[in-house]
């Protein structure tokens, strides 16, 4: 079982202003999809804040996947996407392309996410919208990709085209 932190970013959830609604759905949706969510928490759009908790999920708790929630638009406040390429060695484009292509069925709006996924050791990063239902519907399209992303950042040998 892969074990998962939900990483919600939030100056207003963070100081208790706003319920968080997008960390627990996602927490939710993981768990139900086989994942065992073992860290949640709350930090405010800080890039150190941000940096500091990936890397600790990322290095000394080997967390496999970690999910943030918030901080992906272009707002002078949205500062998860810096604080990302702070933390990982690479990026998974094509992850961050599918939601947003996705999302722009719903809304022009999409295309104004800088949302990004990629790699810290052996742990998968994926930024989501601070929205529940943007969190929920970006989910839902890499969700049928992450197994095998997991396998293959933990060094799974096999050929990815075997079927």
């Amino acid at each position: 079982m892969i074990r998962a932190g939900v990483l919600t970013i939030s100056d207003k959830g963070s100081r208790g202003q706003r319920e968080d609604l997008a960390g627990p759905l996602v927490a939710k949706i993981l768990t139900h999809a086989g994942y065992k969510v073992e860290k949640q928490k709350i930090v405010p759009d800080d890039r150190d804040r941000i940096a500091k908790c990936l890397r600790a999920w990322a290095d000394k708790e080997d967390i496999g996947l970690i999910v943030t929630t918030g901080g992906t638009g272009i707002s002078p406040t949205d500062v998860t996407p810096e604080a990302m390429l702070k933390v990982i060695t690479y990026q998974i484009p094509g992850m961050a392309e599918a939601m947003r292509a996705e999302s722009l069925k719903k809304t022009p709006h999409a295309m104004l996410s800088r949302a990004i996924a990629g790699v810290r050791n052996q742990s998968l990063i994926i930024n989501l919208p601070g929205s529940p239902s943007g969190a929920k519907e970006n989910l839902a399209v890499i969700l049928p990709a992450l197994g095998h992303a997991l396998e293959k950042i933990s060094g799974d040998p096999t050929d990815c085209a075997q079927g």
